[in-house]
């Protein structure tokens, strides 16, 4: 993985000043050296500018960006951030037409590709990944994104120049862009935060490449073209069938996303998603003569402050270590305290230039952070409740019934700190309704859908284009805030499409979530592991903690500038510092309850402080 950034316009010329624009390339890739600092390169022609900087995790030589090379006597350059899993699919047809690659990377194949095929060739990568390409032949920048968005890019467009960048901070690197928020990026960040809207940013007129789509700016302007969306079709297979067929999909999605010249490790929660990627990751490594690494996350004292809930019923160490009874890996235990998982509530917000999941997030950076000592690829479990239909608001009635995103549905909790003015003025009912709606309208049912069938088909296409993309988000910017790369193998778009299509009463036989999955890889599990409820991600319930939320907020309190007190109301807010933690009803998916509240409006001062934003 790695970070790109660049700019582009037909009507300047930036060779007349290439000290200054090479300066501007260099700030821009420096903002994003986090993401790689293997090597660093820029790229600056008349009308364009690249900037890269690398994670060397294959070809380590030879792999280095910009990447350049010459057909016909007109040059094509590529800035690329991802990984492409299928490229011995690619090369036998690319050598057939001439096309000899002189490198092992995929970055290579994946220019040759666009020469050879044309802008549609995307459609013949399976990976992860978001490009841009100079094609000097037909003088136009191409921007690419991934299917489901697992890698990110920005851009935005200021006069005649498009400025891109893998991050926000890298696209507030170039002189023309500044951030600012205005009452769509505020109705997104309290309306709908810590999701947002596909194709938007918290930040005014910074919007994202949609997944699933290339951009294409020339001297006619900016075009979008959509090459992968999601389909409805007619599942005509049998139960075993079905179950055969996903497990070829995942297990064949896991080998692939081994390729590396790097270690490879994964995340082993002790849930049946990442048990399963391990226990093939191991296998495979095994197979090789060698040893996967895996790592497990917990906190402090949570063997003494674990509180049960609907949502977290148990913990995750005793079924961690049940794994590592079935199989041989070099595991590491990672343990984060209160208080740092307080201090990197602040780092998560540089590191996603927005506030987040609070400390879902900021101990996901914090335990990658320690990963990275060791490997620079994971493999984790994500994204398979999204696809198999893992979470409660699948088959619970009251949920599967409830009008709105069935993660956020009722904006009443956020209200509880905000100023009554506030709520009305930006009127995040009508504006979490409009975005519910217009989203719900996109979801491609089957002719004659209705019921229970089509309520769960709008919750699956929900899923996938808003809660994934928001675990995506959080996966690719803690894990890269320390040149991690972490691979989903669950989000490989194939398993996706067939998955969507199979109907319900497969992936929840007898009343249990993810019975397809489960049946699919009931030889690789232990029983235990095999029967286990759903547990999501794990939290602390250390009340050194709450007490950490409750004294930072008071600090903001106390502070007249602080940026957040246009937004909240000083004595709602005092009391509620005084109401004892509701663990049990998030206001956010399932683990975003009364002490993130708190963490979310601490996160939102940060980052109204950091880039100078005024509500």
């Amino acid at each position: 993985m790695c970070g790109i950034a660049g700019f582009c316009n037909f009507k300047e010329d930036f060779e007349e000043n290439t000290d200054y624009w090479n300066f501007r390339l260099e700030k821009m890739r420096a903002v994003l050296a986090h993401r790689g600092n293997d090597a660093r390169g820029r790229f600056l022609k008349k009308h364009i500018g690249l900037s890269h900087s690398r994670l060397a995790i294959r070809d380590i030589l030879c792999g280095d960006q910009p990447m350049t090379r010459t057909h016909n006597g007109y040059d094509y350059t590529i800035c690329y951030n991802g990984e492409i899993y299928n490229t011995d699919e690619l090369i036998p047809e690319l050598s057939e037409n001439g096309f000899v690659c002189s490198t092992t990377s995929d970055t290579e194949v994946i220019l040759y590709a666009y020469i050879h095929w044309g802008a549609d060739f995307v459609n013949r990568l399976n990976g992860i990944f978001a490009f841009a390409i100079w094609d000097a032949a037909k003088n136009r920048l191409l921007l690419y994104r991934d299917r489901v968005g697992v890698k990110p890019l920005f851009y935005a467009i200021r006069g005649d120049s498009l400025v891109f960048g893998s991050e926000p901070k890298a696209c507030f690197a170039h002189p023309a862009v500044k951030p600012e928020l205005d009452k769509q990026g505020l109705q997104e960040l309290l309306a709908i935060g810590p999701a947002h809207t596909s194709g938007l940013s918290l930040f005014k007129d910074l919007f994202e490449v949609l997944p699933g789509h290339f951009m294409i700016y020339s001297q006619d302007g900016l075009h979008d073209e959509t090459y992968w969306e999601l389909t409805s079709r007619e599942h005509t297979e049998s139960y075993w069938d079905t179950v055969a067929h996903t497990r070829f999909l995942v297990e064949d999605a896991i080998k692939r996303q081994m390729v590396s010249d790097v270690p490879v490790c994964t995340f082993l929660s002790g849930g049946i998603d990442s048990s399963i990627v391990t226990a093939i990751a191991a296998n495979y490594m095994n197979t090789r003569g060698k040893t996967l690494n895996t790592f497990s996350f917990d906190f402090k004292d949570n063997d003494r402050y674990f509180k049960a809930n609907a949502f977290q019923p148990e913990r995750d160490l005793p079924y961690v270590n049940r794994m590592l009874e079935e199989y041989e890996t070099a595991h590491s235990y990672l343990e984060c305290d209160e208080n740092s998982l307080f201090k990197a509530l602040f780092a998560a917000v540089d590191a996603k230039d927005m506030p987040g999941m609070t400390d879902v997030d900021s101990s996901l950076l914090y335990f990658c952070s320690l990963v990275s000592r060791k490997n620079k690829v994971a493999l984790t479990g994500e994204c398979a409740d999204e696809i198999f239909g893992g979470y409660p608001w699948f088959y619970r009635k009251e949920l599967l019934e409830r009008y709105g995103f069935p993660w956020s549905s009722d904006v009443a909790p956020r209200l509880a700190l905000l100023r009554d003015d506030v709520g009305l003025e930006l009127d995040l009912s009508g504006y979490q309704a409009f975005r519910y709606e217009e989203s719900r309208s996109k979801a491609p049912l089957l002719y004659g859908e209705a019921g229970e069938d089509e309520s769960r088909r709008i919750i699956g296409y929900l899923n996938i284009k808003w809660f994934m993309q928001t675990l995506l988000d959080r996966m690719d910017r803690t894990s890269m805030y320390s040149e991690l790369e972490a691979r989903v193998p669950f989000a490989d778009h194939r398993i996706i499409e067939y998955v969507f299509n199979v109907p319900w009463h497969m992936k929840y036989q007898n009343g249990v979530e993810k019975t397809l999955l489960r049946d699919a890889f009931s030889d690789v599990l232990p029983p235990e592991l095999l029967h286990r409820k759903k547990s999501p991600y794990p939290k602390t319930y250390h009340p050194g903690y709450e007490a950490l939320l409750i004294k930072g907020m008071e600090e903001i309190l106390d502070s007249p500038n602080a940026p957040v007190r246009t937004l909240i109301d000083a004595d709602k807010t005092r009391e509620f510092l005084k109401a004892p933690a509701e663990y049990g009803s998030p206001w956010f998916g399932q683990l975003m309850a009364g002490p993130q509240l708190i963490a979310y409006f601490i996160q939102i001062n940060y980052w109204m402080e950091k880039y100078q934003l005024s509500a």
